[in-house]
C-alpha cells in the first residue's frame, strides 16, 4: 500500500486516508482481541458486550469508509478534468506529473475502501458468530435440569454448604470493611456524607415536590385542554418516579466509588443496585400513574378501584422482586458461593414470581366477572362487551398457560426455564403497559399541537396557509408516525432483558446507512431533511404570496385580473421550485427526475392527456389573459363573471350566483364571448314595429328623449336611431344606446322599454299590432 506523502495538510486526501487508515487498524486489533476473548468467556452477559463491541468495530469502519467516499468522488473529478491520455500523445511534466500523483492518490484511497469493507464484513460475521454462541449457551442454561426446590435432598445439601457460604459472605463484608475504612482515614467521612445528603434530597423532598408541582399544574387551567392533562401529568409522574430514585442511588455509589471506598468485588453490585433502581422505580411509577387507586378520575385504564388497589400493591411487590432478583444474583457472584445455593435461590424466586403472576391474573379474573355483572345489569350492548373482554380472555388464557409451565418447570427442576419465563411475563407486562401510556400520550400531544385551537395549531396554519381539516389531517398523520415508531421501540426493547441488544443496533444501522431502493439511497437524515425544506419552502411561498397580494401588487397599475394572474403563476412557480429543492434534499439528482419525467411522459400520452393540456392551457390564460377576472363572458348558452383562473379550471359565476367550472382547455380552443374584455361598456337596443300611417319624426324625437333622460345612458357615443325597413305596411325602427357596462344592459333596456310605452301612450302612437283573422261563414 502507498503511503500518504509527507506534504499532506489537514483536509487533504492524504490527511483523511491517515486518519482512516488509523480507525481501520484500531478495527482490526480490536477484531484480534475480540476473537481471542470468545473461547475464554463462560456467562452470557460477557458475550453479549463482546458481541456490541464487534458491532462497534464495525460501525467504525463504516464510517472511515463513508469519510473516504466524498475524497475518492472528489479525485475521480479531477482525473477527469484531465481526460483520457490517447495512445501516442504526450502531455508537460506538469500535466504528467498531476495525473501520476492523483492515481496514486485514487489507489490508496481505493485500498482504504476495500480493507474497510472487508474489516466491517468480519466484524458482522464476528457478531454474528457470538450471537449463535450466546443462543446456543442460553439453550442449554434454559435446558439445564436441577433438583426440585421442593425435594428435600436439595435443603439438606443447601443446610450442608450454609457454613462456608457464610465463611464466604463474611469475607466479601471484610473487605469491603476494609476499603471504607481505608477510604475514610485517606478522604475523610464528608464525601460520603454529601452523596447520602444528596441522595436523600433528590428521593424525599425533591422527588415529593415534583409530583405535588405536576398534580396541581394539572389541575390548573395552564394545563392544556383534553386528554392530554391526563396523559402528560401520567408521563411527568412516570419521569419523576423513575428518574429520581435512580439518579439518588447513583449519587451514593459513584460517591463511594470516588474515594474507592467499594470492594473491587463489589464493585458489580453496587452497579447491579443502580440498575436494579432504575428498573424497580420505573414499575412502580408506571403502575402509580397508570392505576391511580386514589383518584379515579384520571385512572387510564378500564379498572375499578378494588382492582387498582390490589394491581398497585402487586406491582410494589414485582418492583422489590425485580430488585431482589438483580442484586441478590450479582451479589451471590460476587460471593462466590455455592451451586447448590444458588440453584436454591433461584428456586424460591422462580416460586415467588409464579405465585405473584398467579395473584395478579386472579385479579384479572375477578375484575372481567365483575364487569360482565355490570354489563348485564345495565343491559349493555352485547357485541362492546365481547369486543372489550377479547383481549383480558386472551392474556388470561395466555398468563395460566404461562404460569403452568413455569410452576410445572419449577417442580421437575428445570430452574432457569421457569426464571426465564417468570421474568419475561413481567417484562412483556412492564413494556406493554408503557407502550399503552406512550400511545396515549403521543396521540394526545400530536394532535393538541395540531389543532385549530392551539398556539402550535395556529402558528402552523399562519405559516403553511393549512385549512383546519387539513391541519387536523398533519396531526393524525404525526401520531401514525410517532406511535409506529414507539411500537418499534418496544419490540426492540423485549430483547433487552437477555442482552440482545444487537437487534436494536442492526436496525440503527439499517436506520443510518439508509434503505437502498433501486440506485437510490433513502437514508432517515435525508428524508427528516427533505420534509424540514418541504415545510420551509411551503412557508416561504406563504409568506411571498401573502405580501405580493396584499403588499407589492396594489401599489401596481395592474387590475384585479392581472394582479391574479401575477399572484397564481408566482405560487405554481414556487411549488415548482420547492418541489424540485425537496427532491434534492432527498438525494434524487436531476438525471434520476429526467428518468422519471420520460416514464411518466408515457402515462401523459395515455391517461394525462387532458390534465396537461388544461394545465397548459391555464398557463396561457394566465399570461396572455384574454379572459380575466372580473370579465364577463358567454360560453354557449351560459354567461357570467370570471371569480377565479387556475391551471386547471376556470370557475364563472352565473346570474343565478351558481359557479360554473370550465376547463381552461375549452376556453382556448372554442369560441368565447368576452363582452368586458377590450370595451367596458354596454349597448342597449330596442327594436320595433309602427303602422305606416306613425309620425316618424315625432317618434325619433320621443325615443332620444327618452335615451337623453335616463341617467344609465351615456351621451358619448351618442344615442341612434334608424328605420331598419319598411315592409308589408309596417315601419321597422332600430335605436341604440351606450351604458357603463354591458352587466347594465339589461336593467337599462328593461326601464327604456317601460317609459317607451307610457310615452307612446301618451303621443297617441300606435305600435303595430298581430292581425286578426276572422273566419265568417256564408249561410246561403
Amino acid at each position: 500500500m502507498a503511503a500518504a506523502p509527507a506534504f499532506a495538510t489537514a483536509g487533504s486526501p492524504q490527511a483523511v486516508a491517515a486518519d482512516a487508515r488509523g480507525q481501520l487498524q484500531q478495527v482490526s486489533q480490536q477484531l484480534q482481541q475480540i476473537r481471542r476473548s470468545v473461547g475464554d468467556i463462560e456467562s452470557r452477559e460477557t458475550l453479549g458486550a463482546l458481541s456490541e463491541r464487534a458491532l462497534q468495530a464495525q460501525r467504525q469502519a463504516d464510517l472511515a469508509v463513508r469519510m473516504l467516499g466524498p475524497e475518492r468522488e472528489s479525485l475521480e473529478a479531477r482525473i477527469a478534468q484531465l481526460g483520457e491520455l490517447a495512445d501516442g500523445d504526450r502531455e508537460g511534466n506538469a500535466v504528467a506529473s498531476q495525473r501520476k500523483a492523483l492515481g496514486a492518490q485514487q489507489l490508496l484511497l481505493d485500498d482504504l475502501i476495500k480493507q474497510g469493507n472487508l474489516l466491517s464484513v468480519e466484524a458482522r460475521q464476528l457478531a454474528d458468530a457470538i450471537e449463535k454462541e450466546r443462543v446456543q449457551r442460553l439453550g442449554r442454561q434454559l435446558s439445564r435440569r436441577v433438583a426440585s426446590p421442593l425435594s428435600p435432598t436439595l435443603w439438606r445439601e443447601v443446610i450442608h454448604q450454609v457454613p462456608g457460604d457464610w465463611r464466604h459472605f463474611g469475607v466479601l463484608l471484610r473487605q469491603q470493611h476494609a476499603a471504607l475504612q481505608t477510604a475514610l482515614a485517606r478522604h475523610g467521612g464528608w464525601p460520603p456524607l454529601l452523596a447520602l445528603g444528596v441522595a436523600l434530597l433528590l428521593f424525599f423532598p425533591l422527588r415529593l415536590w415534583l409530583r405535588r408541582w405536576g398534580r396541581r399544574f394539572a389541575a390548573s387551567g395552564r394545563a392544556p385542554a383534553g386528554r392530554l392533562r391526563r396523559t402528560g401529568l401520567a408521563v411527568w409522574l412516570l419521569l419523576v418516579g423513575t428518574l429520581l430514585p435512580g439518579v439518588a442511588v447513583l449519587v451514593l455509589v459513584n460517591g463511594l466509588k470516588a474515594i474507592d471506598a467499594i470492594a473491587p468485588r463489589l464493585v458489580q453490585v453496587a452497579d447491579a443496585m443502580v440498575q436494579a433502581t432504575f428498573f424497580a422505580a420505573f414499575i412502580a411509577a408506571l403502575s402509580a400513574c397508570l392505576l391511580v387507586p386514589k383518584r379515579p378520575s384520571w385512572r387510564l385504564l378500564a379498572l375499578d378501584d378494588l382492582a387498582a388497589s390490589r394491581m398497585r400493591k402487586y406491582a410494589w411487590m414485582a418492583a422489590g422482586l425485580m430488585w431482589v432478583t438483580l442484586v441478590g444474583q450479582t451479589l451471590n457472584r460476587a460471593a462466590r458461593t455455592s451451586e447448590i445455593t444458588g440453584v436454591a435461590l433461584d428456586g424460591l424466586l422462580a416460586l415467588c414470581y409464579i405465585a405473584l403472576i398467579m395473584a395478579m391474573l386472579l385479579s384479572l379474573t375477578r375484575l372481567y366477572r365483575r364487569q360482565q355483572l355490570d354489563d348485564a345489569q345495565a343491559a349493555a350492548d352485547s357485541a362492546a362487551a365481547r369486543r372489550r373482554g377479547g383481549w383480558a380472555v386472551l392474556v388470561r388464557v395466555f398468563g395460566h398457560l404461562t404460569v403452568m409451565a413455569a410452576l410445572l418447570a419449577t417442580l421437575l427442576g428445570w430452574i432457569n426455564l421457569a426464571m426465564f419465563a417468570a421474568q419475561q411475563m413481567i417484562w412483556l407486562g412492564v413494556i406493554g403497559m408503557a407502550l399503552l401510556l406512550l400511545l396515549k400520550f403521543a396521540d394526545d400531544l400530536c394532535l393538541r399541537v395540531f389543532a385549530t385551537d392551539s398556539r402550535s395549531g395556529q402558528a402552523i396554519m399562519l405559516a403553511t396557509g393549512l385549512g383546519s381539516a387539513k391541519l387536523e389531517q398533519g396531526g393524525v398523520l404525526a401520531s401514525a408516525l410517532v406511535r409506529l415508531c414507539l411500537v418499534l421501540l418496544a419490540v426492540g426493547a423485549i430483547a433487552l432483558p437477555q442482552g440482545n441488544s444487537a437487534v436494536m443496533w442492526g436496525w440503527l444501522d439499517t436506520l443510518r446507512n439508509g434503505i437502498t431502493i433501486g440506485e437510490t439511497v433513502l437514508r432517515p437524515w435525508a428524508l427528516v431533511r427533505a420534509l424540514l425544506v418541504l415545510v420551509v419552502g411551503l412557508g416561504i411561498i406563504q409568506l411571498l404570496q401573502r405580501w405580493l397580494v396584499e403588499t407589492y401588487l396594489p401599489k401596481t397599475a395592474m387590475d384585479a385580473g392581472g394582479r391574479n394572474s401575477v399572484s397564481t403563476v408566482a405560487r405554481y412557480l414556487g411549488l415548482a421550485i420547492v418541489a424540485l429543492w425537496t427532491l434534492a434534499a432527498l438525494g434524487l439528482g436531476f438525471e434520476r427526475l429526467a428518468l422519471v419525467v420520460s416514464a411518466l411522459s408515457v402515462g401523459i400520452g395515455f391517461g394525462l392527456q387532458a390534465i396537461t393540456q388544461n394545465f397548459v392551457s391555464g398557463l396561457i390564460l394566465l399570461a396572455e389573459r384574454p379572459v380575466k377576472i372580473g370579465d364577463w363572458v358567454r360560453i354557449g348558452d351560459q354567461e357570467g363573471d370570471v371569480r377565479r383562473i387556475s391551471v386547471r379550471s376556470t370557475e364563472i359565476e352565473s346570474g343565478d350566483k351558481s359557479t360554473l367550472i370550465v376547463p381552461n382547455s375549452e376556453l382556448i380552443t372554442k369560441t368565447i364571448r368576452n363582452m368586458t374584455l377590450a370595451n367596458p361598456q354596454g349597448r342597449v337596443q330596442i327594436k320595433f314595429q309602427v303602422p305606416l300611417s306613425t309620425d316618424v319624426a315625432r317618434l325619433r324625437q320621443v325615443l332620444l328623449d327618452l335615451y337623453a333622460a335616463h341617467p344609465g345612458v351615456q351621451e358619448s357615443p351618442p344615442p341612434a336611431f334608424y328605420i331598419d325597413g319598411i315592409e308589408g305596411g309596417m315601419i321597422t325602427i332600430n335605436s341604440h344606446g351606450h351604458v357603463g357596462s354591458p352587466r347594465n344592459v339589461y336593467a337599462v333596456r328593461s326601464e327604456l322599454l317601460f317609459e317607451l310605452l307610457v310615452a307612446l301612450q301618451a303621443a297617441g302612437i300606435a305600435l303595430a299590432t298581430p292581425a286578426d283573422v276572422h273566419l265568417v261563414s256564408d249561410s246561403r
